[in-house]
């Protein structure tokens, strides 16, 4: 089921999420229901709290070119992050058509429980590596703009108010 993702700002993209006890039919659900939102928006990566869902659980999928690698990620946590940067022009599903470029490490260990409960861990690189700290932190209520300077995010927060009063005319989301 796809379900409404949240426009900044909404006071739910700013809060930390609880953490998820174990793999419950609720939460595959909600795992399933977020690769189908992610993939119709579409977007690469999507964090539960951007469907309203104050938990600890992401999707991704960063293949643009060949089948699909979906993921999802129980309490994901980085354990590790490279001293390198990489610099990509991040965009996000909750802030639509804005985009501008973050720097973060460029590959990070991550590790998480996977839909089984099984405990993962793997070291992410490239566009895998910004997807996925960028997800992780909607869990802890940061967006990619709170790494822009106040003039800047100001501008685009503006925008997303604007857009949202948009959709509410016409009543769409």
């Amino acid at each position: 089921m796809i379900r409404d993702i949240l426009i900044h700002p909404d006071p739910r993209l700013k809060k930390p999420c609880e953490p998820i006890a174990a793999v419950t039919a609720e939460i595959l659900t909600l795992a399933s229901d977020m690769l189908e939102t992610m993939y119709e928006a579409p977007g690469i990566g999507l964090a539960a709290p951007q469907v309203g869902v104050m938990k600890r659980l992401i999707v991704m999928d960063c293949i643009k070119d060949g089948p699909p690698e979906p993921m999802a990620l129980l309490n994901p946590q980085v354990t590790w992050a490279s001293e390198d940067l990489a610099s990509y022009e991040e965009g996000c599903l909750s802030i639509p058509d804005q985009y501008a470029e973050i720097k973060r490490p460029s590959s990070v260990k991550v590790t998480w429980m996977d839909l089984t409960g099984a405990l993962q861990e793997r070291i992410f690189e490239g566009l895998w590596a910004t997807c996925v700290q960028h997800e992780i932190d909607h869990l802890d209520g940061k967006l990619f703009i709170d790494y822009l300077g106040p003039l800047k995010r100001q501008m685009i927060t503006r925008k997303m108010e604007k857009l949202k009063r948009e959709l509410a005319r016409s009543g769409s989301n």
